[in-house]
């Protein structure tokens, strides 16, 4: 499984990556994270507000930073 943290590399942006590693670990399944924050590849996305999360290339969050618990919601 592959998550994406789209966004600059600002604070929620982060916290994001935290909590996403978080709820990763917590299901206990294969998955890197990958940090999108040029601007030209996190439009690609579609997204415009960051930071945003994406699972498998597919945007499951935008312009919000969800707890790891939504998370373990979207991941599995």
């Amino acid at each position: 499984m592959l998550i994406q943290i789209l966004g600059t590399g600002c604070p929620k942006c982060k916290k994001l990556a935290e909590n996403a590693e978080s709820a990763a670990r917590e299901l206990g399944v294969d998955y890197s994270i990958e940090k999108v924050t040029d601007i030209n590849e996190i439009m690609k996305f579609g997204v415009m507000m960051t930071p945003a999360l994406a699972v498998d290339g597919q945007v499951k969050v935008v312009g919000r930073v969800p707890d790891p618990q939504a998370i373990k919601a979207l991941l599995a």
